[in-house]
């Protein structure tokens, strides 16, 4: 049925950023529509069984204005042994679906890559930027590229604008992975030896996210566009986790230990890339965004602490 308003097809949206980011949208006069791997729960749900270059999206394609692409392989305990999965998957099945939507007529396509395809860090060099040549860490952040260089040959004459958005660490309510253990240390008062880390390093909340989305599905620019995305200060490590403790009404308890034996424990607990994540720089020129004419309404304060109040929006 339609009731006016232009449609959009969110994949991931039962993930944490896809929970973020439909009510935001529906606030905003979209209607939504969920593709799900489980049962519909609602009345726009579309069942997709699998996200792969075969996947069959005619019916969640029908009607539809704009495609919210969330949806990914991100982690996999045997990596090593997961390149065909997460070509599949990453590669294979955004371009099946970005296919299927210049065939449904769909006009614009929000892809949601990664800042991996940059790397882990840049230490010694300047900040990222849109055009740097890409250096991919690891199969996600491989395949997020690969993606991106699918999408890019696709885009022209296609009648369908694209644009890429390579967020660094996304947090807020739900978040896993990284924020979830700083999280949960901070709260409950673990000590952490990152006193003296000095680094600089970009994070992104997960209410500017959803709030480019729709920058992008309402004022959308030309056939193909690439944005790096993040709030507007960059901080440090420890700096983070003191502002992550003070959302959270506690006191950071953070100690000094020196880099070299801070890597070394790393290393050998397993957690390389940590030594990266934790004490690498992440810097982003974010000149390109904000000469879009869009700027991040959330602070980071504000977003850590919506973050600890573990309600989407």
């Amino acid at each position: 049925m339609n009731d006016g308003r232009p449609k959009v097809l969110v994949t991931g949206a039962s993930g944490f950023v896809g929970r973020h980011v439909l009510p935001v949208l529906e606030r905003h006069g979209w209607s939504t529509r969920r593709a799900v791997r489980t049962s519909p729960q609602y009345a726009n749900d579309v069942r997709i069984d699998a996200l792969g270059p075969t996947t069959d999206w005619s019916a969640a394609l029908a009607g539809v204005d704009a495609v919210v692409h969330l949806a990914a392989r991100v982690h996999h305990q045997d990596e090593e042994h997961a390149v065909e999965l997460y070509h599949n998957i990453n590669v294979g099945g955004t371009l099946h679906l970005a296919r299927a939507a210049i065939a449904a007529g769909v006009r614009d396509f929000v892809f949601v890559s990664t800042i991996l395809v940059h790397g882990r860090s840049n230490n010694g060099r300047p900040p990222f930027r849109e055009d740097d040549v890409l250096t991919p860490r690891g199969l996600y952040g491989m395949s997020k590229a690969a993606a991106e260089v699918g999408l890019k040959e696709l885009a022209p004459g296609s009648g369908m604008r694209v644009t890429v958005i390579r967020p660094p660490l996304i947090y807020g309510a739900g978040a896993k992975g990284n924020f979830a253990l700083l999280e949960k240390a901070v709260k409950r008062g673990i000590p952490l030896p990152l006193a003296n880390i000095d680094n600089r390093r970009a994070f992104l909340s997960v209410q500017n996210l959803a709030a480019f989305i729709l920058h992008r599905l309402t004022y959308p620019g030309q056939d193909f566009d690439v944005f790096l995305v993040a709030d507007s200060e960059q901080v440090s490590t420890p700096q983070f986790i003191e502002r992550l403790a003070y959302a959270a009404h506690t006191s950071p308890r953070l100690f000094r230990l020196p880099a070299p034996l801070l890597r070394s424990l790393l290393k050998v607990s397993g957690r390389t890339e940590a030594n990266d994540s934790l004490l690498g720089s992440l810097e982003l020129d974010l000149s390109k965004l904000a000469g879009s004419g869009w700027s991040p309404p959330v602070s980071l304060d504000e977003g850590l602490r919506l973050a600890l109040d573990h309600a989407a929006d």
